[in-house]
């Protein structure tokens, strides 16, 4: 279940109220007439099966909420309510596989900032990545992997191109790639500053039998590649979170950004071709993958589950949205 919170001005309230009592999938339904202070107007709080958010969620948005008041929706980690026990058995779908669009859209918008722990993080996952190239260690690749934070802007651009919203596929794309270049240049400089103190020499790449998967790019990697693009996708709309650490270990983008710096610190110039390779094979079936999962989800949410809106990303185009999709029968 979901708790949603509105806050409308008085003379929306009672359409508020109509379109929550309209929806089987709504229950414990709150009315706080003036309880909201700035902005000012009533506050109804209520239920929903996540698989009926969808409609209602879009519902709200066309009343204006958005600028004369707010909605704000949290998940309900435990409902002890026979009502909201009838709702989810009655409201078509189910909660686990039920995409909450709004969600979704505000999620993905959030992983095109560029913030300082998204550098971070990418930054601290290609040098580790590097230092298992160097070392031959494949612990140290797995923990790079699972350390990288470029997932997220892969599935805003994928979620981009379901919406065909260009300004979220641009700003996930330029995420992306300043995030490698970021990392890949700090981790350039290490290994340079390394080669300098003596600390790392070429000879150090020439042999390593348990990571030069890295600069041997192959069906394999494109075929691995789709497949956690389809998990990753899937672990985002169903909300689980414990299987993205599968997609990141599964894919080797970190990896082929660590092996990049040291190639070229080290002048290995055909590894550096074969980790540019490597990087764009495993990003283009992640891209892929989501893209061809989410039209998959819609379709199948089409056909299978209730009436749903997906809107256009909030942050980025400020607009309700997009397309209305038949559902469950």
């Amino acid at each position: 279940m979901l708790h949603v919170r509105v806050i409308s001005p008085a003379a929306r309230t009672e359409e508020v109220l109509r379109i929550a009592a309209d929806c089987p999938a709504v229950v414990n339904v709150l009315k706080l007439p003036g309880a909201a202070y700035d902005p000012e107007g009533d506050v109804v709080e209520f239920d929903v099966a996540r698989e009926g958010a969808n409609s209602v969620l879009a519902d709200l948005r066309a009343l204006g909420l958005k600028d004369t008041g707010g909605i704000s929706v949290e998940q309900l980690d435990l409902s002890i309510s026979s009502a909201a026990e009838v709702a989810e058995q009655i409201t078509p779908g189910d909660a686990e596989d039920a995409v909450v669009w709004e969600e979704l859209s505000a999620r993905t918008a959030a992983e095109t900032r560029m913030t300082w722990s998204y550098f971070a993080f990418l930054a601290l996952a290609v040098q580790i990545a590097a230092i298992g190239a160097l070392l031959d260690q494949p612990i140290l690749i797995v923990g790079a992997m699972v350390l990288g934070p470029d997932f997220g802007p892969v599935a805003a651009m994928c979620f981009g191109v379901l919406q065909r919203n260009l300004r979220l596929i641009g700003a996930a794309a330029v995420t992306l790639a300043a995030g490698f270049a970021v990392a890949v240049s700090i981790t350039l400089v290490c290994a340079i500053a390394s080669r300098l103190m003596g600390w790392i020499e070429p000879t150090m790449l020439d042999d390593r039998p348990l990571t030069s998967f890295i600069i041997h790019p192959d069906r394999w990697s494109f075929v691995v590649a789709v497949l956690a693009g389809v998990a990753g996708i899937l672990s985002m709309t169903a909300r689980k979170s414990s299987a993205l650490v599968g997609v990141f270990i599964s894919v080797t983008t970190v990896p082929a950004a660590g092996n990049i710096a040291v190639a070229i610190a080290l002048a290995h110039w055909d590894e550096v071709g074969a980790s540019l390779i490597q990087l764009g094979v495993n990003l283009a079936g992640m891209i892929v993958a989501g893209i061809a999962t989410l039209f998959v989800q819609r379709t199948m949410w089409a056909r299978f589950g209730q009436h749903d809106i997906i809107p256009r990303s909030p942050e980025l185009e400020g607009h309700p949205t997009s397309g209305r999709v038949s559902g469950k029968r």
